[in-house]
């Protein structure tokens, strides 16, 4: 006589679920591993943007800063041509036609306590500001930053090139370089921006610098 057909096992049946169910939980772990490694690559990728346009930014208009007085002193005719602090940096430079109607325009670039870089424009005219209708204000360079801190170099009394200082007063002559160090939302710091400015006649800050001795 034949047998009859020998079917599974409960037991059989169990270690197949158990088996396919691990199968699955190792293909959902692997898809949501990649799809994490992906968005993590594109936000990084994003930020490298990000830091790349700010700093082109920076970089351009900095480089070219003119030495042309955007405040005059009605009690003593003192001129300001550039002045700098930790978070805040203000000088002259032609602005772009996509900006507003192009000529010398005082920048300010000031970060706030939100973690927000925002740039102001105003129309350069006679040694005075006047307002522009036409550009708005401020304009939102990036945002979600946890520091920002601007520095300042010139020559010292000796005429030698002097140290890094967090501020630039007196704003009569131009530093020789400025720095901006940046750390992001995540805490990266971004590589530092060192801009040697073409205009600048390598003054010292407004009496600002110490004089180094030899």
């Amino acid at each position: 006589m034949s047998r009859r057909p020998r079917g599974f096992t409960l037991l059989e049946v169990l270690v197949a679920l158990v088996l396919l169910a691990a199968g699955l939980a190792l293909a959902f772990a692997t898809l949501r591993a990649a799809t994490t490694l992906a968005e993590r690559g594109e936000l990084r990728a994003q930020g490298n943007e990000r830091m790349r346009a700010v700093q082109g930014f920076m970089r351009r208009n900095l480089m070219t800063a003119l030495p042309l007085p955007f405040h005059t002193d009605p009690a003593t005719f003192r001129q300001s041509r550039f002045l700098g602090e930790p978070k805040r940096v203000r000088f002259v430079a032609d602005l772009p036609g996509y900006l507003g109607r192009g000529g010398p325009y005082l920048y300010d670039i000031q970060a706030d306590d939100e973690g927000r870089l925002q740039a102001s424009f105003a129309m350069v005219q006679t040694g005075q500001t006047v307002e522009d209708a036409g550009i708005a204000r401020p304009e939102l360079l990036a945002d979600g930053l946890r520091s920002v801190r601007f520095r300042y170099r010139g020559m010292d009394g000796q005429g030698q090139l002097g140290p890094w200082q967090d501020a630039w007063r007196g704003g009569e002559l131009l530093p020789l370089q400025v720095a901006m160090d940046v750390r992001g939302e995540d805490g990266r710091a971004w590589p530092t921006m060192i801009v040697s400015l073409l205009h600048s006649e390598g003054g010292a800050g407004g009496g600002e610098l110490p004089v180094q001795t030899q």
